[in-house]
């Protein structure tokens, strides 16, 4: 038996079964994508355990966020897109056996990096030394940022999850929190 993995992918500073377009995320309304919901509200709940303000979900994030899931789901690799590509975005990325992880799940990744974080000014916040150890979680908590929109595509083996956030965190010099 084949057992399930999952990927993060620390990128520079700065739905299940097919790929499509999360909606614009409106509260527990009619219409919204309950994957959606649940990927927005997973962070959000971690924001708020912090003191940062609750991030709105973004229709064009997602949009954008999913031409690039299909990418990496079709290339079957975790890799950042250009600052640029993502128009100055910031993004998280995670991968994993294909239908086996939840929304929670997926978001927990970047949640788990909470036990290397240690208050101050990016990027000295990790307990390891190496930013990269903290940077999803980091960017995910950054209070300025306002909007987030994430996308899920179906690779041959893995499930593709990509977050885009703004505006960006992980600023150098700027305090987190």
């Amino acid at each position: 038996m084949k057992l399930p993995r999952f990927a993060i992918l620390t990128g520079a500073v700065a739905v299940l079964l097919t790929s499509f377009a999360l909606p614009a995320y409106a509260g527990a309304k009619q219409g919204v994508n309950p994957f959606a919901y649940r990927l927005l509200e997973s962070q959000n709940h971690e924001r708020v355990r912090v003191g940062a303000p609750p991030l709105e979900w973004s229709a064009k994030l997602a949009a954008d966020a999913q031409l690039w899931a299909d990418h990496l789901a079709q290339r079957g690799t975790l890799e950042h897109a250009s600052y640029e590509a993502r128009h100055k975005a910031g993004e998280n990325l995670w991968m994993g056996s294909a239908g086996y992880y939840s929304a929670e799940d997926m978001i927990g990744g970047f949640i788990d990096e909470r036990r290397n974080f240690v208050p101050g000014k990016f990027p000295d916040v990790s307990r390891t030394g190496r930013w990269q150890d903290v940077a999803h979680y980091t960017q995910l908590i950054w209070k300025d940022t306002r909007e987030v929109g994430c996308a899920v595509a179906r690779g041959r083996v893995n499930d593709f999850l990509v977050c885009r956030y703004f505006p960006v965190g992980n600023w150098i010099g700027q305090p987190i929190g």
